[in-house]
């Protein structure tokens, strides 16, 4: 098993040193969904919520808070992302809203957590758009589908299909 790289010797927390790294292109995706009522998904594709148009939104909170991650996250280093989308794709047969970012630098560290921070943040924006009509949407299955760039290589997680928007 793997040592953790945020604690020390002694088990105290740090923010591991990267200055020696190699230089890498490293990209992240992630991805996670929003479970709603059959009715809310109806007033988000037909523009109806009346908070305004909730992808778009949700799109431009996703981008901000990769941007922020450093802030959030205690040992994250701040990055200079050069590259951040964050897609969505519906589906009435579940009656979800699927979640897609994709994060992107030259750097020397990877940008997984700021790939899943877009998303998380992006589906509570979801959420607070709409929750004046349901309060019972469920935010889940928010997870790490692709990373490549680094020392370690590239990750793919099993069974994810690759979008086409």
């Amino acid at each position: 098993m793997n040592k953790l790289t945020h604690l020390d010797d002694q088990g105290q927390a740090r923010m591991v040193e990267v200055g020696s790294k190699e230089v890498t292109r490293r990209e992240a995706v992630a991805r996670g969904e929003v479970f709603m009522r059959p009715e809310t998904l109806e007033l988000i594709l037909g523009g109806r919520i009346s908070k305004g148009e909730v992808f778009s939104l949700a799109r431009v909170a996703g981008i901000m808070a990769a941007k922020k991650t450093s802030d959030l996250i205690p040992l994250c280093h701040p990055l200079m992302l050069t590259g951040i989308e964050v897609r969505f794709r519906p589906d009435t047969g579940q009656s979800k809203v699927e979640i897609e970012a994709g994060v992107r630098l030259t750097g020397r560290t990877g940008v997984e957590m700021e790939a899943l921070t877009a998303v998380s943040v992006a589906a509570l924006a979801i959420y607070d758009m709409c929750k004046a009509v349901d309060r019972e949407m469920v935010i889940s299955a928010v997870r790490l589908v692709h990373k490549s760039g680094g020392k370690s290589g590239t990750f793919e997680r099993k069974g994810e299909e690759k979008w086409d928007c």
